[in-house]
C-alpha cells in the first residue's frame, strides 16, 4: 500500500505535516518505537510510529530522522500525547531529509494504525505470493513454446485480472491477452505515446516500471522486455545498440505500490516474452542472408541474370506460394549517434524490419516478407510487391515515404533523443533485376535528401528526385554545362591556384550529410579547418550550405560534372 492511502482513512487520525511529494512511497510494514536508535529493527519500507519519548532536545530530531532515512523507512507518524504537539525541529529535520511526517491525534491508538497497515499489506502479499508460486510454474510450462505470447498474457488476465499488451518500440501491437480484447483496443495514438514514454524513460536511465497516465486517468505500467532485473539502468553504447528494437510489456495498472513479489512475477513474464522475441530474431537469419547476398551482387556489379537468379531464390522464402518473382522496392535507412562509435548498420537493420511492417498488423511475424541487409552505417531492405500486376507504370508502390513514418515518428523521436538521427530513402518499384541497381542508388539519393532536412526522423521518396536526378539527363548539354560551371568553376579555379581542395571538401561534406564531426574525421582535418573551407566555398559561390536547396544544387552539379 502507499502512504497516500493512509490519509484516505479518517479513522486513523493522521494529519500530514510535510513530505506531500513523497506520498507515493510503498509501505511494507509498521513499527512502533521510542528508542533513540531503532535501526537494528528496521529493514526498509516501514511506517514508523513514535510517541516522541526519545526527544530531549532539538538536536535529537536531526539524529533520529537521519537514522530512519538511512534505514529506508517509508514515513514517520508522531503521537501528540507525550508533548502535546509535534516539535518544530522534528518537522524541519523531516523536511531536510524528505521524510514524510504525520501527526497522530491523542485519541487514536498506535495499535489501531498498526492493525490497519498489517491487514492491508498482509492481504496483498498473501494473494501475490500464491500467484507467484502457481503462475510462475504455469508460465514456464505454457510459455511461448506452448502457445505463444497470448498464453502468457491470458494467464495475467485470468489469474491476476491484469489487461496486458506487448508492443514494439514503434508502438505496434505484438500481442494482447484475451482480457485485453474484451474492452476497447489500445488506439494507435495511445500505443505510440506509450512506446515513446518507454523509450524516453530508457534513454533517461530511469528504473522500471515506468508509469504513464493517459486518457480518462487510466494508468499504464511499462516493463522492458528482456531488460534484466531492476538493477542500475543501462547506459551509453549498450542502450543505443538495442533501444530502438526492444519490445515492452504494457499493463493496465499502477505498479507503483506493488509488492516485490508481484514485480518479480512481471519480471519473469518479460523474460518469457524475450524468449519469443529471440526466436523471432533467429527466424530472420535466412531472410537477412538472402538480402545480404543480393546486395553484395548489386554493389559488385554482377550481371543482371545472376541477380535475377538470386531473387528467384528469395521470392519463395519471402512469399510462400507465389508462382513468379515479384516486383521490388528498395528502402535504405541510416541511424547515426553523435559522440559515439555505435555501429549504425545493425541498429538500422532491426529498425527497418519493424518500420516496414503494416502498423495495424498484430503478431511478431509480419516481417517475414521483408529482407534487410546492412553494410557500413546503413541498412538496405528488399521489399517484394506481389500486388503489382503486369508492367503498369502507374502502379502504386507498397511503400511510400510520406506515409512510412506517420505512426512511428513520435516514439522513435523519444528513442533517438537529442543525440540520434534516423533518415530513410525509398525507391520506386522496379520490374526486374536490371533495375535493382538503379533502385538502390535511387533510395540512397532519397535518403540523402531526407538527411538534408531538419528533425531527428526524416524520410524522402523517389518522387522527390524525379524533377532533379531523373530528369536532368534530358536537359540540353549547354544548360547542364552552364549550371555546373556556375557552381563549380570558382572552386576549381581557387583549388588550381591555392591547392585548397575545396571541391573534394564539398564532396565529403555532402557525403557526410552536413555533419561537421564526421566530415572532419573522414578528411583528417580539424573541425575549424573544415569550417574555414566551407566558409570559403560559400563566399566564392554565394551559396549557403546550411540550406537544403543549395545542398541539392551542389550535389547535382557534382553528379553532372
Amino acid at each position: 500500500m502507499r502512504l497516500r492511502a493512509l490519509l484516505d482513512t479518517d479513522a486513523l487520525g493522521l494529519r500530514l505535516l510535510g513530505g506531500e511529494e513523497e506520498l507515493d512511497r510503498t509501505v511494507r510494514g509498521v513499527m512502533t518505537t521510542d528508542l533513540r536508535d531503532p535501526s537494528r529493527y528496521l529493514s526498509g519500507g516501514e511506517l514508523v510510529l513514535t510517541g516522541l519519548a526519545w526527544h530531549r532536545e532539538p538536536a535529537d530530531s536531526e539524529r533520529f530522522v537521519r537514522i530512519l532515512t538511512a534505514a529506508g523507512v517509508a514515513g514517520l507518524a508522531a503521537g501528540e500525547a507525550e508533548l502535546g504537539s509535534v516539535p518544530e525541529d522534528l518537522m524541519v529535520a523531516c523536511a531536510r531529509h524528505r521524510l514524510p511526517l504525520f501527526s497522530v491525534v491523542e485519541d487514536v491508538s498506535f495499535a489501531s494504525i498498526t492493525e490497519h497497515v498489517v491487514r492491508q499489506v498482509s492481504s496483498e502479499r498473501a494473494g501475490d505470493l500464491a500467484a507467484v508460486v502457481d503462475r510462475h510454474r504455469r508460465l514456464m510450462s505454457a510459455g511461448p513454446a506452448g502457445g505463444g505470447l497470448e498464453v502468457v498474457l491470458d494467464l495475467l488476465g485470468s489469474d491476476l485480472d491484469l489487461r496486458a499488451w506487448v508492443l514494439s518500440a514503434t508502438g505496434r501491437q505484438i500481442a494482447g491477452s484475451a482480457l485485453a480484447g474484451q474492452g476497447p483496443a489500445l488506439p494507435a495514438a495511445l500505443r505510440a505515446r506509450l512506446a515513446g514514454e518507454h523509450l524516453a524513460a530508457v534513454r533517461a536511465g530511469r528504473r522500471w516500471p515506468h508509469r504513464v497516465t493517459a486518457g480518462a486517468g487510466t494508468t499504464y505500467s511499462l516493463f522492458p522486455v528482456g531488460g534484466g532485473g531492476r538493477e542500475a539502468p543501462r547506459e551509453g553504447h549498450e542502450v543505443r545498440e538495442t533501444v530502438l528494437s526492444e519490445w515492452l510489456l504494457v499493463v493496465e495498472a499502477d505498479a507503483g505500490d506493488w509488492p516485490e513479489e508481484r514485480l518479480d512475477l512481471l519480471q519473469g513474464v518479460t523474460q518469457l516474452i524475450a524468449v519469443e522475441r529471440d526466436r523471432r530474431d533467429a527466424a530472420r537469419t535466412v531472410r537477412r542472408r538472402l538480402a545480404q547476398e543480393v546486395l553484395e551482387l548489386v554493389q559488385a556489379g554482377a550481371p543482371p541474370a545472376e541477380i535475377a537468379a538470386r531473387l528467384r531464390v528469395a521470392a519463395p522464402v519471402l512469399l510462400p506460394g507465389l508462382g513468379t518473382a515479384p516486383h521490388w522496392q528498395v528502402v535504405i535507412a541510416r541511424v547515426e549517434w553523435s559522440g559515439t562509435e555505435v555501429a549504425g548498420g545493425p541498429v538500422a537493420q532491426a529498425l527497418l524490419e519493424e518500420i516496414l511492417v503494416d502498423p495495424t498488423a498484430p503478431g511478431p511475424e509480419p516481417s517475414d516478407r521483408i529482407a534487410v541487409a546492412h553494410t557500413g552505417d546503413e541498412a538496405v531492405a528488399l521489399v517484394p510487391l506481389p500486388a503489382l500486376a503486369g508492367d503498369a507504370p502507374d502502379a502504386e508502390p507498397a511503400v511510400r515515404a510520406d506515409a512510412l513514418l506517420a505512426t512511428v515518428r513520435e516514439p522513435l523521436a523519444h528513442g533517438l533523443a537529442d543525440d540520434g538521427r534516423l533518415t530513410i530513402g525509398v525507391s520506386a518499384a522496379v520490374l526486374s533485376a536490371e533495375g535493382l541497381r538503379g533502385a538502390v542508388e535511387e533510395a540512397r539519393h532519397a535518403r540523402r535528401v531526407a538527411a538534408a532536412r531538419p528533425g531527428s526522423v526524416c524520410a524522402a521518396g523517389h518522387q522527390e528526385l524525379a524533377s532533379h536526378v531523373l530528369l536532368l539527363p534530358f536537359v540540353p548539354d549547354d544548360v547542364r554545362r552552364a549550371f555546373t560551371a556556375r557552381l563549380l568553376d570558382p572552386l576549381r579555379e581557387y583549388d588550381r591556384r591555392h591547392r585548397a581542395e575545396l571541391v573534394p571538401t564539398l564532396e565529403a561534406f555532402l557525403a557526410a550529410d552536413g555533419s561537421w564531426t564526421r566530415c572532419a574525421t573522414r578528411l583528417h582535418l580539424h573541425v575549424n579547418t573544415l569550417r574555414y573551407r566551407v566558409g570559403r566555398i560559400e563566399q566564392l559561390t554565394g551559396r549557403d550550405l546550411s540550406r537544403l536547396e543549395d545542398k541539392l544544387d551542389f550535389f547535382l552539379a557534382l553528379r553532372l560534372g
